[in-house]
């Protein structure tokens, strides 16, 4: 008598621990759940037709969820009882003009480009446009092969942008993924290109790190002529050397002027960090706080004040200011200047100043620090940093 299988449930899949080794777990009628090493939780459907064993992807879990695979499970079966085998129906459905690179990237860009920042979904939409579906955007996402893909990241790479080619591959991998989850593909072929591609050289964002030279720059941001939002989220940048992604989105709840404190969770490592905020930062904010408080962003969009300042804003207006972006600094490369020079210039710890950068910072026994150490002490240096800015603005020696 053979073995009867018990039906999965939601918890057990949920709670699948991942394997070395690819883990199959049955649910009966053919349909088992596929555990990669890697962490995939793929269905698939196992049948016999016209005596041949054979296999169908039904995508990924949670995309796809148990009770929409018996769905699916149920569909298989019943064609295989009138005599049509579901791969065949499967590859005539690959084929239409529905499952083709672009319109499966135009659908992943669609549904995933809302919690982009504004820059990135422009840039990978001009990405994919420009350099993708010219090449394979018509092919069916189906049946495009490692090689065609590589032709693609080839033709980018032979323009001389390399670390554009390297970003274009990730972007076409999570395409690719998308297309496996909701059933249009089988695989991700940017698996198979890894070692393709020339490794990259990283380049550090451009920083001004030297004293003489910094003392200008936050003259000019002084002098700055454009608008009132922009002028103080650039004066502000120098005295806190966070993001600036999260200086665009600093909201009025998460500020507390008796404590001098900005308190908020990072999106990049999804922990808690604390800003001290030094005296010229809490004034540029209580006069901030006239114009875009007591609520929502301290840096709202011109046009709404449901969204935060454009990401491109700042570096623009350090253009404006005759600034090279490209050689002298960035929004970013404040933190490098901070970082530098709170080390060289002011002598303070570096595990104070790798603190307020919200890097990882571990005690001796490799655990990581929580958002409240050295608080005292990082208060005292951001104070003692704002006082150094201000003393290279006001020393007439520093004056070009």
């Amino acid at each position: 008598m053979p073995k009867r299988i018990q039906p999965l449930t939601a918890v057990q899949i949920r709670n699948v621990k991942v394997q070395e080794k690819e883990v199959k777990m049955f649910d009966g009628g053919g349909l088992y759940l596929l555990v990669t090493p890697s962490g995939g939780k793929l269905w698939r459907l196992k049948y016999t037709f016209a005596c041949k064993e054979k296999k169908l992807a039904f995508g990924a879990y949670p995309e796809v969820s148990l009770a929409q695979a018996r769905e699916e499970r149920q569909k298989a079966r019943e064609l295989i009882a009138q005599g049509v085998d579901p791969s065949e129906i499967r590859k005539m459905e690959l084929k239409s003009d529905q499952a083709t690179f672009e319109a499966v990237a135009c659908e992943w860009h669609k549904e995933y480009s809302q919690n982009w920042e504004t820059g990135n979904t422009e840039k990978i939409k001009k990405w994919l446009e420009n350099d993708v579906f010219p090449i394979i955007g018509s092919r069916p996402i189906a049946a495009i092969s490692p090689p065609e893909l590589l032709a693609v990241l080839k033709s980018i790479v032979n323009r001389g942008a390399a670390y554009t080619a390297s970003r274009v591959k990730i972007v076409c991998g999570q395409v690719f993924r998308y297309a496996v989850a909701t059933g249009k593909a089988e695989r991700d072929p940017t698996a198979d290109l890894k070692g393709a591609l020339a490794p990259v050289k990283s380049t550090h964002r451009p920083a001004l790190t030297e004293p003489r030279k910094v003392a200008p720059m936050l003259r000019m941001i002084d002098g700055y002529d454009g608008s009132l939002m922009v002028k103080s989220a650039l004066r502000l940048l120098p005295l806190l050397f966070v993001r600036p992604g999260e200086l665009r989105k600093m909201l009025w709840e998460n500020i507390d002027m008796e404590k001098g404190e900005w308190s908020y969770l990072i999106n990049k490592t999804k922990t808690q960090h604390i800003v001290p905020l030094a005296e010229q930062a809490l004034d540029i904010l209580r006069h901030m706080h006239q114009f875009t408080g007591p609520s929502g962003y301290v840096f709202p969009s011109a046009r709404t004040d449901t969204r935060p300042m454009s990401d491109m804003a700042m570096n623009a207006a350090l253009r404006r200011m005759g600034i090279d972006t490209k050689t002298e600094i960035t929004g970013h490369g404040f933190r490098a200047m901070a970082r530098t020079i709170l080390d060289e210039e002011l002598a303070f710890r570096p595990e104070l100043i790798e603190h307020q950068l919200a890097h990882c910072v571990r005690d001796p026994l490799g655990r990581a620090y929580n958002r409240t150490t050295h608080l005292p002490e990082r208060k005292q240096m951001m104070q003692r940093w704002a006082d150094y800015l201000d003393e290279l603005k006001g020393n007439d020696e520093m004056r070009e």
